[in-house]
């Protein structure tokens, strides 16, 4: 009856979800099900195993939820983000559309944007460019999400995303683990998603298929779309509701400027991790009042918060005068990280409560049977829990609670590197995530005015596919040479 009671009650979380019922109610009453199935006490698994582990998640990641949705925001009311979207297509021209699109995406997501913000920059002015290259509309929402959701977010080293920092902490990490794998990775999902996109766009061009229908981008209606906030927040650290919140500025600061906050988030994250902490006291940290822990389970988030935060006063400091209400958008980028991290750590409590059934120990042990090694049982997990929520960071936070520790334990008696578990993890939670309930994809198609029907494909092939290719020449070069 408790694995039954695992599958009612996970069934019921996406039954509904997908609907758009708020995730804050389904997963303590999905969870609640598989609990009463299994005979266990219903209050304390609400009480103590749910809340417990959603407040935990709380706890170790508000901070990056809080600083990442501020510095979006405040990169998106300053016209930054705008800026150097338009310089890249500006720079490639309508001849190298997608490329231009692609990497504009990329750009702003390493260096620390939200991915939801880049959609809502994004998609006017991919519009606008894939109009003049006559490239059909239905193929701009894989370009934008090969630009911000694949590489960007799973495998570049160092990049800011929460799902590159959900590992941390389970295994002792840094932003940069394993950077080389992480590199040919981002190669390897970057360089089919564009080969993928030039081959649909020129069987389009030998159709005679050009843009289409040539109507706006339906930014503001999507952002306004209950249906698409709920989705979307159980995906990324941004709320929807807040993008027409706070006031946009009158002028666009120059591209120098636009870019300068990018590059410190990159260069801060890189020296926190390489030089400043490693050099660091953190004793005290060993005492019981700061919980009796080491640098290591800290030490990653406290890096990207440490980079967001310069990221966010440079920011400021170089568009001070340029941000009309400086108070209303700090107030709407605080704001958008709510709801993000309450609906994702209601997904975490869900997933402790079913990893503390004793019927769940059945699916542990089929995870940790699965043959090719810890790396390729781990990927699976990962893909299987993201695919199932929606969520990478949620779907990578419960595999991580529950098998974390088993998979640290076999790393240290096969001596296997710990970065190798965190980058196989992260590109793994970020492949079946992008399923059609997907938060990020549903936000995507609807900013872009297109459909399930007219655009999925090409986002299943530069999304999962590609991430796919890429996490299995991860895991085999990772195999047989170790991290690096």
């Amino acid at each position: 009856m408790g694995l039954l009671g695992i599958l009612v009650g996970l069934g019921l979380l996406i039954f509904f979800a997908f609907r758009g019922w708020s995730v804050l109610l389904l997963a303590p009453i999905a969870a609640l099900v598989a609990a009463a199935f299994a005979g266990e006490p219903l209050l304390a698994s609400w009480t103590q195993t749910f809340m417990e582990s959603a407040a935990r998640f709380i706890a170790q990641f508000f901070p990056l939820f809080l600083l990442g949705a501020l510095f979006g925001k405040i990169m998106d009311d300053s016209g930054s983000v705008t800026t150097i979207a338009r310089w890249m297509t500006e720079k490639l021209g309508t001849e190298r559309a997608v490329l231009a699109v692609v990497l504009a995406g990329a750009l702003v997501t390493y260096g620390g944007v939200s991915l939801f913000v880049a959609f809502f920059v994004l998609a006017p002015m991919g519009l606008a460019l894939f109009r003049t290259a006559n490239i059909p509309r239905r193929l701009m929402p894989a370009a934008i999400a090969l630009g911000t959701s694949t590489f960007t977010m799973s495998a570049l080293p160092g990049t800011p995303s929460i799902q590159n920092a959900i590992p941390m902490p389970f295994f002792g990490t840094t932003p940069f683990a394993a950077p080389g794998l992480g590199i040919m990775a981002s190669a390897i999902m970057l360089a089919f998603g564009l080969w993928w996109l030039k081959r649909m766009e020129a069987r389009a061009r030998a159709a005679g298929e050009g843009f289409g229908d040539d109507v706006p981008a339906p930014v503001d209606a999507a952002a306004d779309d209950p249906l698409v906030r709920e989705r979307a927040t159980t995906a990324h650290e941004f709320d929807p509701a807040e993008i027409h919140n706070g006031m946009h500025a009158y002028s666009e600061p120059p591209i120098v400027l636009a870019a300068l906050p990018l590059i410190v988030v990159v260069v801060v994250n890189l020296l926190m991790s390489m030089l400043i902490l490693p050099a660091m006291d953190v004793s005290f940290l060993a005492e019981e009042r700061w919980g009796g822990i080491s640098l290591s389970a800290v030490g990653g988030v406290w890096s990207v918060a440490t980079a967001l935060l310069a990221a966010i006063l440079t920011a400021l400091a170089v568009n001070w005068r340029r941000l009309p209400s400086k108070r209303s958008t700090i107030d709407a980028g605080a704001n958008a990280s709510v709801l993000p991290i309450f609906s994702v750590a209601s997904l975490v409590g869900f997933g402790a409560v079913v990893a503390a059934l004793p019927a769940f120990e059945l699916v542990r042990q089929w995870v940790l049977g699965i043959e090719g090694g810890p790396l390729v049982s781990l990927a699976i997990a990962t893909n299987i829990l993201a695919a199932l929520t929606g969520s990478a960071s949620g779907g990578l936070t419960i595999a991580l609670d529950s098998l974390g520790p088993t998979y640290m334990k076999i790393a240290a008696e096969i001596g296997l590197d710990p970065a190798l578990l965190h980058r196989v993890a992260v590109i793994g939670s970020g492949t079946l995530d992008s399923l059609p309930h997907n938060g990020a994809v549903v936000t995507l198609l609807a900013v872009c005015g297109t459909t399930h029907k007219q655009s999925y494909f090409d986002i299943v092939m530069v999304g999962i596919v590609g991430a796919i290719l890429a996490l299995v020449a991860v895991i085999m070069v990772g195999s047989a040479v170790g991290s690096f």
